[in-house]
């Protein structure tokens, strides 16, 4: 008999069970190839799945980054310009 289900597809068009398959297998091809013989690109996708919440985190830090640079820049620091050498600050308090 007949019955109705729901399914899953990837950008691809490929139809999967579960919405982590078809998450994996858009994940993979944005890898693309990894290794040699089989490739690794979908153990890789699995792994970046599983820990979305840390790369999450890594990533809205990094652009917290970026924002802090950008900014620095735009009030005339240059990059490096900003940070003191640890010789100098004890040269500084020695005398």
């Amino acid at each position: 008999m007949a019955h109705k289900g729901i399914g899953f597809f990837d950008s691809r068009g490929h139809f999967f069970k579960s919405p982590e398959e078809a998450t994996v297998s858009d994940l993979s091809m944005l890898l693309g190839r990894i290794g040699e013989g089989e490739s690794l690109a979908p153990g890789i996708a699995n792994l970046l799945l599983e820990r979305r919440g840390e790369l999450e985190r890594i990533f809205t830090e990094h652009d917290e980054l970026k924002a802090e640079q950008a900014l620095a820049r735009a009030n005339g620091m240059a990059a490096g310009n900003n940070v003191t050498s640890l010789a100098e600050k004890l040269n500084t308090k020695s005398n």
